[in-house]
C-alpha cells in the first residue's frame, strides 16, 4: 500500500516547496525564491528526469 501511497506525498512535498517558494517571491524574499526554485530544478533534472524518460521509453515500446 505505501507503494500507491508514497507518489502522491511525494508530489504533494514539491507542490508544498513550489508554494513556499511562491509565497517568499510575493512577500519580496527574491534571494528565497531563486534558492528554492534553482534546488527544486536540480531535483528534478538529477533525480526525476532520468526516471521520466525511462517511462517515456518504455511506453513506446509497449505501443510498438
Amino acid at each position: 500500500m505505501f507503494d500507491k501511497v508514497f507518489p502522491f506525498l511525494h508530489l504533494g512535498g514539491l507542490l508544498a516547496a513550489l508554494g513556499y517558494a511562491l509565497v517568499s517571491l510575493l512577500r519580496g524574499d527574491v534571494p528565497r525564491f531563486g534558492l528554492v526554485v534553482l534546488l527544486l530544478a536540480i531535483y528534478y533534472i538529477f533525480l526525476l528526469h532520468p526516471a521520466v524518460k525511462k517511462e517515456i521509453a518504455r511506453r513506446k515500446l509497449l505501443k510498438k
